[in-house]
């Protein structure tokens, strides 16, 4: 998930004169600016990017597996290992029952807690990987990645995670908006009684049925 600072182009540097840059600009061809644009919209995004680095380095677990795993043979066991692996790169800390700290959202000092893979990003790389796997060739029904022991094993993780650091990885519901009623249509109308005085009415139509009620 790195981003790589793009450096500044050579002709945005006016140090040499105050139009130099300006003309250099404006001496690009059509076509050569039609290239840039073709070229901005192949370039993959960020999610791709990050998708392909993700399956190169399940690839690369696979292979240093012993014995070494085949993509064929890889089930949700083999992706649980690869999981717990990755732990040790974690930078989440995650404390223990026995830990002072344990449940508090902000320690006030540090503790000997491990780290560990937050869970956020492991969901993350799983929904990644499950993408890929289909990607690359790998059939729906056997997707080690959407198998259910991996789903509670994220489950658990989450629990676990939000019991140790007390924080909730529970969606906020947002509230509906209440429905505004259709206002009734007015009708106005007036007579004349026998002594020569007119009348006033208004009648209040009820709102239209809605579309495709029966008539």
């Amino acid at each position: 998930m790195d981003l790589v600072p793009h450096p500044d182009s050579p002709h945005s540097d006016n140090s040499g004169g105050g139009g130099g840059g300006g003309s250099a600009a404006g001496a690009l061809s059509p076509a050569a600016s039609s290239a840039g644009a073709a070229s901005a919209l192949a370039s993959p995004s960020r999610y791709e990017s990050q998708k392909r680095r993700d399956w190169n380095t399940f690839g690369q677990y696979l292979r240093n597996h012993r014995p070494p795993l085949s993509l064929a043979r890889c089930s949700g066991a083999h992706v649980l290992e690869f999981l717990r692996y990755l732990d040790q790169f974690g930078k989440t800390k995650v404390h223990t029952p026995a830990c002072p700290f344990f449940g508090h959202p902000a320690p006030p000092a540090p503790c000997p807690c491990p780290l560990r893979q937050a869970w956020g990003s492991l969901d993350a790389l799983v929904g990644r990987l499950r993408a890929a796997y289909e990607e690359n060739g790998g059939r729906p029904e056997n997707n080690p990645f959407g198998a259910r022991a991996v789903r509670l094993y994220l489950r658990e993780v989450r629990d676990h995670q939000s019991r140790a650091r007390g924080v909730s990885y529970e969606k906020k519901k947002r509230k509906k908006a209440p429905a505004h009623p259709v206002p009734a249509a007015v009708i106005s109308s007036s007579s004349h009684d026998g002594n020569g005085h007119s009348h006033h009415y208004e009648h209040q139509m009820p709102p239209p049925p809605p579309p495709g009620a029966a008539a």
